[in-house]
Formats: structure tokens, C-alpha cells, sequence
């Protein structure tokens, strides 16, 4: 397969990923706190399933990994807000059966095995460690997001969520860098931009709530 329709998948991924946070971001800008959109979660869900299909492609286990690991999240996400009920019939079925054919089609039909992720020929064993390494870092925020918001019972981005996103962001970046992935690149400098934005909002936030606190 030519270069340029896997790039296309993954910039589109990266796309919807970036439109997520721009939405967020304008929310949160007009509410001058930190707000959590369910379009925030819909395009998590959209572009998860084509960001997956990219790092299968460009067979990238750091990117697959990624994504494996935090579909649930994002579904989770929607359901605290009681907006899974209420999508469409056709988003819950893309939805469900993605990981179902995916999975299927990578046993059965697919050529590249996933221990051909692991040989060193596809990228070298130390940038493995480091994308593996970016990416845990990088989806730890999701898991650390869903702990807060199920204590809460609330869905919701606290500032450790923002933290790790910026530090597992940077360590992204310099993994494209390394792996000459342009899709990596721009999402994770852009990407750092809006995080550092509602790490302010938030923290804006919680010392005018002191304040009334005190007063």
C-alpha cells in the first residue's frame, strides 16, 4: 500500500482528535473553566477507531497500544454523561463491532502477525521502548480521568489529566520525530498548546473558588 492513503487515515484521525479539544477548548474559554463536551467523547470514539487502523498499517505497535487500551474510556465517558442511550443506531454499531472486526480481521485475514511488531527491522528496539513508553504515559491520563470521574459519578478533565497529557505529548512528539511519522508530529505540537491553555483555566478556576471559599 502507497504512503499517502495511510497518512490521509491518520491525519483524519488526527483531525477529529484535534477537533475534540478545539471544542473543548471554545467551551471552556466561553464558561472560563475547564468543560467537558460530549462531543469531546464522540470524536474520541471516531478517531480512536482510525488512528488504531493507521498504527496497524504503518505497523507502529506504540500507536495500536495505545488506542487498545483506552476504547473503553471512551465509552465509559459517554455513558457517565447518560449519552449513550441517545446516540444514533448506526454510531452504536460502528462502535461495538470495530473492535470485533478489527480483532478478527488481524487474526484471520490480516498479513502482518503482531509479532512482527516487535522485530526490530520495522523500528529499532530503543524507539519501541520509547513510543511504548510515550504512549503509556500518554493514555495513563484516560485511566486517571475515568478514576476521578467514577469517584465523582461526574465525567470530567481534573489537572493530573492535563499533566500527563502534556507530558506524554512531548514525549510523542519526539517519537515522531525519531519515526518520521508527520501525523504524530502535528497533532502532539498543536496538541500541547491547548493543554497548557486549560491547565491555566483550571487552575484559575480552584483559586477564585478558594477565594469565595474564604470570603
Amino acid at each position: 500500500m502507497q504512503d499517502w492513503p495511510i497518512f490521509a487515515i491518520g491525519f483524519l484521525a488526527q483531525l477529529l482528535f484535534s477537533a475534540r479539544l478545539i471544542s473543548q477548548w471554545f467551551l471552556s474559554e466561553k464558561s472560563k473553566k475547564v468543560e467537558t463536551p460530549v462531543l469531546f467523547w464522540k470524536l474520541s470514539l471516531l478517531a480512536s477507531i482510525l488512528l488504531f487502523t493507521y498504527g496497524y498499517l504503518r505497523e507502529d505497535l506504540a500507536i495500536m497500544l495505545g488506542q487498545f487500551l483506552i476504547y473503553g474510556i471512551y465509552w465509559r465517558n459517554l455513558n457517565l454523561m447518560g449519552e449513550w442511550h441517545n446516540r444514533n443506531i448506526l454510531f452504536k454499531i460502528l462502535i461495538i463491532v470495530f473492535p470485533i472486526g478489527i480483532t478478527a480481521y488481524i487474526w484471520f485475514l490480516g498479513s502482518l502477525s503482531w509479532s512482527d511488531l516487535f522485530k526490530t527491522e520495522n523500528i529499532s528496539g530503543w524507539l519501541i521502548g520509547l513510543g511504548i513508553l510515550a504512549q503509556i504515559i500518554y493514555t495513563s491520563r484516560f485511566f486517571y480521568q475515568w478514576y476521578h470521574s467514577e469517584k465523582t459519578q461526574e465525567s470530567s478533565l481534573p489537572m493530573g489529566f492535563w499533566i500527563l497529557s502534556l507530558i506524554g505529548s512531548a514525549l510523542l512528539f519526539t517519537y515522531g520525530i525519531f519515526r518520521q511519522d508527520p501525523v504524530l508530529i502535528a497533532a502532539h505540537f498543536f496538541g500541547a498548546i491547548i493543554y497548557m491553555r486549560d491547565m491555566y483555566l483550571l487552575k484559575k478556576t480552584d483559586a477564585e473558588v478558594g477565594e469565595k471559599f474564604e470570603a
